[in-house]
């Protein structure tokens, strides 16, 4: 079986195919394939336009693989970063 051509360029080391194909995968093995797949991944502007295409292959199929979830949760926005503190957050305002 050979994948489109868009999948080769998306998944070249075929990491998100393989893993719908172990049998008994979990949720945590799946998140460390998806960490590896993004790590070594080209840096398109926006990633998830990528993880939409492997969700839209893989996901349509096998709705209730743990690898489906962790693509979906990859579709979330980024939640906004917050100050975590630091300096001027532990002292008042300069007068």
């Amino acid at each position: 079986m050979t994948s489109p051509p868009d999948l080769d360029r998306l998944d070249p080391r075929n990491l998100i195919r393989e893993a719908y194909r172990i049998e008994g995968i979990t949720i945590w093995d799946c998140r460390s394939v998806f960490l590896d797949w993004a790590l070594g991944a080209e840096k398109p502007a926006d990633p998830r336009d990528e993880v939409a295409v492997l969700l839209a292959h893989y996901g349509a199929e096998a709705p209730d693989h743990p690898m489906t979830a962790v693509l979906r949760a990859a579709m979330d926005a980024p939640p906004e970063p917050a100050r975590r503190g630091g300096r001027a957050a532990r002292v008042g305002p300069v007068q």
